[in-house]
């Protein structure tokens, strides 16, 4: 097992606040600033975000320094068409799985399903956000490859990028219940083929709707949930490194 390092931490400090936002589309990173935010020295934080660089999460722009990747309408269409290749994989892999395997990851699947259909009624945009990223990530594991979990988590990530880079706020869709409720319903039922249909179309209707104007029934917010989202960079909580970390 690959022991955790600093650089580790930091780099999942610093996604964790891009994924909640609390690091916005566009902002400048400040190296300084951040080593004194999360208690570390500039050595193992410039390794993190060289790292985040390479994953496409973090950019240099024409000024020195970084910041936070700002994702277009070609990101948008880049990311799901490669998670439609990679996620209908996973649910053949997931399928290809002994039963008693498959049993005990449907149980987690419907965990988020239910998740995400208690934020419905709460009208808890955020939670729902989540639950649909922690659906997702649950099917990635469920596929049993390093590799394209690895990948996935990153494109989910990059997925939440999308959504605070093209919207005013961070905003779902109130359907997304009922669709992942089918999807869950395929896998349950090991209809591969089904899954795949539905996942496909989950997918080409998200790009729709960051990339192109909203429908006269969205403009009336019908079909989504809104939550506010911080517009300006929010400090980072420190570290608790432990010794020898």
């Amino acid at each position: 097992m690959r022991r955790t390092s600093t650089v580790d931490l930091i780099a999942d400090a610093i996604r964790g606040a891009i994924v909640d936002g609390d690091l916005p589309p566009g902002v400048a990173l400040g190296e300084a600033e951040l080593a004194f935010q999360l208690g570390v020295s500039r050595g193992p934080l410039r390794e993190a975000m060289q790292r985040l660089c390479a994953e496409g999460l973090l950019v240099i722009p024409r000024r020195r320094g970084l910041a936070v990747r700002i994702m277009t309408a070609d990101d948008a269409r880049d990311i799901h068409w490669l998670r439609a290749r990679i996620e209908t994989e996973l649910g053949h892999r997931f399928l290809a799985r002994p039963v008693a395997e498959r049993k005990e990851m449907l149980r987690y699947l419907s965990a988020e399903v239910k998740r995400m259909q208690r934020a419905l009624k709460a009208d808890d945009a955020r939670e729902l956000g989540d639950a649909y990223l922690d659906f997702h990530r649950v099917l990635a594991e469920a596929g049993g490859s390093a590799r394209l979990e690895r990948m996935m988590g990153t494109l989910l990530i990059e997925t939440r990028l999308c959504t605070f880079s093209m919207y005013a706020h961070f905003e779902v869709h109130r359907d997304l219940a009922d669709e992942h409720m089918a999807m869950l319903g395929a896998l349950e039922d090991g209809d591969a083929e089904l899954f795949c249909r539905l996942l496909e179309a989950h997918l080409r209707e998200e790009v729709r709707r960051l990339v192109a104007e909203p429908t006269e029934a969205e403009d009336l917010e019908a079909g989504r949930l809104l939550a506010e989202t911080p517009d300006v960079p929010q400090p980072l909580g420190r570290l608790d490194l432990s010794e020898g970390v």
